[in-house]
């Protein structure tokens, strides 16, 4: 079969490789029908994964087709259509039970294209398959169904329910991506006042309006912390959901927030960031960090299926599997492409 291969920083290939076979009774293999590319995919092949190893299959997000399963798999089978969840859980270790299967110490947690081989392949091997597997229901598109494998219950989990959006409240995402778009989709479910969207790109401003942010502000022309603070009386949000995963990103989501405000950190962080202590000490803050864990994954299913949540508008590009090099490119220049999510099937 064909993969796309991970050979070092700055280094991959769309290559041939031998098919994956069951390693475990709770294994499934699947047909991979539609893959896409994540920021987190940027970052390992900048280095900022160092222990990512040469050889490993990329990708963590697919849908496809059931093709085989281990003795011990009872929730799918053969021909089923699944959502591939980017995080894998055991069910059985303390995190599993608890429902925070990121955090999974029984084999699962983020380890497709991570530590495991992944899902941009035109086959793969997913652990654990009756926890790690979602059927997709009737009416709803496989790259509609993508969406859910990673950056919508990612933004829902780590920024919204982390960072506990209220009524009424001011929400600020620094970044609007798809991480940052979906955190804004998130959010308008629990009916904050306002959403503002903070970012360099007006490609990607003009899609935050779309995606219900009220308020726009482009960094590079504006001060941010002003802009925020002028719009609420001085105060700064209730809530920052920072959904870039730089210094400069994390370091400004703290500076926008009010006292006894809320900084729910998303991005990916390669680099180390400066938590301002002598400023931010006696302002009350709560900061939070997290991996996705999927619990979300079933509501937001049923969201999607009853039309509550628009997942569709996501995706900008679409490709073939033969072009995972250029898909790469064009979701690496997103600013200049103005790509979101970019899709890749068999057929393209």
């Amino acid at each position: 079969m064909k993969a796309l291969v991970f050979h070092g920083p700055n280094a991959m290939a769309w290559e041939d490789i031998v098919r994956p076979t069951l390693g475990a009774d709770t294994d499934a293999i699947v047909r991979v029908d539609a893959t896409t590319i994540c920021g987190t995919d940027l970052h390992i092949l900048r280095g900022d994964l160092p222990a990512m190893v040469d050889g490993r299959i990329l990708g963590h997000e697919a849908v496809g087709t059931v093709v085989e399963t281990g003795a011990a798999v009872t929730n799918v089978r053969p021909g089923d259509r699944v959502l591939v969840s980017c995080v894998s859980a055991c069910g059985a270790c303390r995190y599993c039970r608890d429902g925070r299967y990121g955090q999974c110490t029984g084999g699962g947690g983020w380890i497709l294209g991570n530590t495991i081989d992944g899902t941009q392949a035109e086959y793969v091997r997913v652990p654990f398959a009756d926890n790690s597997t979602y059927p997709i229901p009737g009416g709803v598109s496989d790259e509609e169904m993508l969406m859910l494998a990673d950056i919508l219950p990612t933004a829902y989990e780590v920024g919204v329910l982390n960072g506990r959006v209220q009524p009424g409240e001011v929400v600020a995402v620094v970044g609007a991506g798809p991480i940052g778009l979906s955190a804004i989709s998130g959010a308008r479910l629990f009916s904050p006042s306002l959403v503002i969207a903070i970012d360099r790109t007006p490609a990607r401003l003009d899609a935050a309006k779309q995606f219900g942010a009220e308020i726009v502000i482009n960094n590079a022309e504006q001060d941010p912390i002003a802009a925020v603070r002028e719009l609420t009386g001085g105060l700064g949000a209730d809530l920052a959901i920072e959904a870039v995963g730089v210094p400069a990103t994390f370091e400004l989501a703290v500076d926008l927030v009010r006292p006894g405000g809320r900084v729910a950190n998303i991005g990916v962080h390669g680099k180390p960031a400066t938590l301002h202590l002598e400023r931010v000490w006696d302002r009350d803050l709560t900061i939070t960090t997290g991996l996705v864990d999927a619990y979300s994954t079933p509501t937001l299913i049923r969201l999607l299926a009853s039309r509550h949540l628009d997942a569709h508008r996501f995706v900008t590009h679409h490709f073939g599997f033969d072009e995972f090099l250029t898909a790469y490119d064009v979701f690496s220049r997103a600013g200049e492409t103005g790509a979101l999510k970019v899709i890749l099937t068999h057929d393209g």
